[in-house]
């Protein structure tokens, strides 16, 4: 029997514009190699992978009722992902991501519309409890009006026995909440930053250095560290460390929240932290190989053949 999780997160399409120089000038038009409107959204982009991976996801948000809002809705049931708390609302657009990806890095820019509005009233706590394996969310930064919530929310799951992970990503306002996020971890079972993010929140992001600046009450890490692979804080202080996939990338879009579905998904079908790490870096990596973060998604036996192939 499939395992539920619930993912809590900002739902929005993003329009990928990808090429060698994607870098707006001023006065000047500029020819870019490959356009794409795809599902974006860091809670988003986990859901789909983690559903085409096996798993049974069921999926909250809220978006705009609009053609953009219809959109996001029909690609995450196109992948598999249960939408029936997705709300649509009238107060707002849907919020739309405009990401410029080169082989390397991408930038953003986030009109946030919805985003921002998934709020408690929103989330069926009675079926997460009756339900759910495990809770995740993505974008803390994004999901202003949750920030002050998260705590309650998986303290609540957690003592139903059911786990708990989350994702940051990028702080826009760089305010970087350490004073918010620290005392969620009491209550994570799986933080999963990537090294930028843990070196604005903890000022590091240097494994070692890092060890000294989390706070002693938390769950275990998995640091995304780009091209030096990824790494794990165990519950006994110890760093596993995994070395990255060697891959010629196409687009950046989504690795991370890739990573982050390859590696729930290791945990619920009981892998050792080794794995945890060989199989989500290995979903971080094949993300690279496609334009938007779940166009192409693998299933579970694709990516142990991409592991295979690389040993």
């Amino acid at each position: 029997m499939s395992k539920i999780v619930y993912i809590v997160g900002e739902l929005n399409p993003d329009v990928i514009l990808s090429g060698p120089d994607v870098k707006p000038e001023p006065n000047k038009e500029k020819l870019i190699e490959h356009f794409e409107l795809t599902l974006g959204s860091s809670s988003a982009i986990t859901a789909c992978v983690l559903a085409r991976l096996g798993v049974d996801v069921r999926f909250v948000s809220i978006v705009g009722n609009d053609e953009y809002g219809r959109f996001c809705v029909e690609r995450l049931n196109q992948y598999g992902v249960n939408t029936n708390s997705v709300m649509f609302t009238d107060q707002e657009k849907t919020g739309v991501t405009f990401s410029l990806s080169t082989p390397r890095d991408r930038s953003l820019l986030t009109y946030m519309g919805t985003i921002p509005m998934v709020e408690p009233s929103l989330i069926p706590l009675g079926e997460i409890v009756r339900e759910a394996d495990h809770l995740h969310f993505g974008s803390f930064f994004l999901q202003e009006r949750m920030k002050l919530h998260w705590l309650d929310l998986f303290r609540q799951v957690r003592e139903q026995g059911i786990t708990t992970s989350f994702d940051t990503g990028y702080d826009p306002h760089e305010r970087w909440n350490r004073e918010i996020i620290e005392p969620l971890l009491a209550q994570t079972d799986y933080f999963v930053p990537s090294e930028t993010e843990a070196e604005h929140i903890f000022g590091t992001s240097d494994p070692v250095s890092l060890l000294d600046r989390l706070p002693e009450k938390r769950g275990l890490v998995a640091l995304k560290r780009g091209s030096e692979g990824a790494s794990l804080l165990d519950s006994a202080d110890n760093w596993i460390h995994a070395s990255p996939f060697r891959v010629e990338p196409i687009d950046t879009t989504g690795a991370g929240d890739s990573f982050n579905a390859g590696f729930l998904y290791a945990v619920l079908h009981g892998a050792t932290p080794q794995e945890r790490l060989r199989f989500a870096s290995a979903c971080g990596a094949m993300a690279t190989l496609r334009i938007g973060g779940v166009n192409g998604a693998p299933s579970a036996d694709e990516v142990r053949e991409f592991i295979l192939k690389q040993c």
